[in-house]
């Protein structure tokens, strides 16, 4: 009765301390995210073709979200968002393992002693403080506090094991580095946590339930359970966004290869740069531990680097491009939901659906006036229905902005979030005006029989070029986060507004011309002019948001 008690106690104890560790992870995470979502994003936006800066990225970004496996989940996402190429993100992939070290060397120090300490410092913190950056910083420290109590009960749970003979037996079986590799590796892919399987070890070595060598090869096989993670975000995405998810897989797996043989060495390695206090004394097993995974993780990263143009085609012998379904236009390329924990990257996901949505308002007001001023029934008919796909875009932008703005934002991202939903209101809003005001028109032309004359076309047309460059214009500005590029679409009113005076002189000298219909062509060619003035100011009023928020918003694209 008494030994299943005990059995009962060291269960509980184990699985309450690892619960409590993995939510101090995530409370912890998912802080870190709002703090540091805008660092994450700026480290995104300058990623170039350099291996050496997505090294950093990977492992500066896995250091703030304490997680390889959702670094890998994010540039799944980003990949499949159109964010990022499969060459951009091996290198990423590769530092991502580097960041997860931080984690163990926080955790090879004695801790759990400053455990509730912290943890009381960050409630009242997360409680008491009226700034929200302030309140998840105090969310950060409070699950940094979980996580070393967490580590504090399955220490202490531990304990009785030291004389547990089933325990010890199955410690000494895994003096088998391949056995304990594989239940590293098991053990990681349940927890989906490679920092929990280290904060594990750390705790038994603490506790002098583990030799080193074991304890290294189970830290081995935690970096490939860490893989499952990002194989099943991967599932149901393009191709490009397996071969990312397979690119995390090769290299742990390969990594483990290399050093699986070489345990014994690592061992005394770490134990050469980090010797035990005493003769027979295992308390640096800890401190041991962390340096080994820090280092296998270290020099795996620099070993591979280097070969990263081959790795991105290797992966794409494995995973080759096959025919793509083709998606609907309206259907959003960067909305992934993934991104709503991160609002920094969801809403700049969100700015390159709406240079989707542009170009769709683009080509439907490049078809505008042609079709208008000498379309047919057919080509009328096929510019109102462009409109359809503007419509359901912009329906999908919105209802995502709306779950962006559901988490609690800072006031830049509140207010970059707002000018954003107002660019994509007005690009609608044009969409609409093609669609019923320069249709309408073009049905009343076909209805009356009225001829547009060449020289009016021609003159409408040069109007309607300026709407078109005013749109580009705009466009670019959201593309370049460029408040300069939307002050120059401001600057186009004097020149607009100058043409729109000579198009009206030039129609009342074709109204005194005795031409058949001369009052019903008139007519048309006023709403035409008319609908591109309320279009250029729509456009105008887009670059004056662009003026506000980016001039606002810090970090332009480079």
């Amino acid at each position: 009765m008494t030994a299943e008690l005990n059995q009962l106690q060291i269960s509980t104890g184990l699985v309450g301390g690892l619960a409590l560790f993995l939510l101090g992870m995530d409370f912890m995470t998912r802080a870190l995210k709002q703090v540091a979502g805008a660092s994450m994003k700026t480290m995104l936006a300058r990623m170039t073709g350099n291996r050496f800066l997505g090294l950093v990225a990977g492992a500066s970004i896995t250091a703030i979200i304490q997680s390889s496996s959702i670094t890998t989940v994010l540039i799944v996402g980003f990949i499949s968002a159109g964010l990022m190429t499969t060459a951009q993100s091996v290198a990423v992939i590769l530092g991502a393992n580097i960041g997860t070290t931080i984690t163990a060397q926080i955790l090879a120090f004695k801790v759990t002693a400053l455990a509730l300490p912290i943890l009381s410092i960050g409630f009242f913190i997360a409680a008491l403080a009226k700034k929200k950056v302030i309140r998840e910083y105090g969310r950060i420290v409070m699950g940094l506090g979980m996580v070393f109590f967490g580590m504090a009960i399955m220490s202490d749970a531990m304990k009785p094991l030291r004389s547990y003979q089933p325990f010890l037996e199955f410690m000494l079986s895994l003096d088998n580095v391949l056995l304990a590799a594989l239940v590293g590796a098991g053990f990681t892919a349940l927890v989906q946590s490679s920092s929990a399987t280290t904060g594990i070890l750390i705790v038994m070595a603490g506790q002098g339930l583990i030799r080193l060598e074991p304890a290294v090869a189970l830290a081995l096989g935690a970096n490939i359970g860490t893989c499952v993670t990002a194989l099943l975000a991967a599932m149901g995405k393009p191709r490009e966004a397996v071969r990312a998810a397979l690119v995390h897989t090769l290299f742990n797996v390969a990594g483990v290869l290399i050093w699986i043989s070489l345990v014994d060495q690592l061992a005394m390695l770490a134990r050469g740069i980090a010797p035990a206090q005493a003769a027979t004394d295992g308390s640096n097993i800890p401190r041991q531990l962390a340096n080994v995974h820090t280092f296998f993780n270290v020099i795996n990263a620099l070993l591979f680097i280097g070969f990263t143009t081959q790795i991105t085609r290797f992966v794409e012998w494995l995973v080759p491009d096959r025919e793509e379904v083709v998606e609907p236009r309206f259907a959003p390329k960067h909305l992934d939901p993934k991104f709503l924990d991160v609002p920094a990257i969801a809403i700049e996901a969100v700015r390159l659906e709406i240079l989707h949505l542009g170009a769709l308002v683009r080509d439907m007001l490049a078809a505008a006036v042609p079709s208008a001023t000498t379309g047919s029934p057919i080509d009328i008919d096929r510019l109102r229905v462009m409109d359809r796909p503007v419509d359901l875009l912009h329906r999908d932008i919105i209802g995502y902005m709306r779950r962006i703005g559901l988490a609690s934002l800072a006031t830049t991202q509140s207010d970059l979030l707002m000018g954003l939903i107002r660019v994509a209101n007005d690009l609608e809003h044009i969409g609409d005006q093609v669609a019923t005001g320069l249709v309408t028109s073009a049905r009343k032309r076909i209805d009356e029989n009225v001829l547009i004359s060449p020289a009016t076309a021609a003159v409408i047309g040069e109007l309607h070029r300026e709407v078109v460059e005013a749109l580009d214009g705009v466009m670019q500005a959201l593309l370049d986060q460029d408040a300069d590029a939307a002050s120059e679409v401001r600057k186009m009113k004097a020149g607009f507004s100058a043409l729109v005076e000579d198009i009206a002189a030039h129609e009342i000298d074709r109204l005194r011309a005795d031409e058949p219909k001369r009052l019903n062509t008139y007519a048309r060619e006023i709403e035409l002019t008319e609908t591109l003035d309320d279009i250029f100011k729509i456009i105008r009023r887009i670059a004056r948001t662009e003026i506000g928020i980016f001039r606002q918003t810090p970090g332009k694209r480079q």
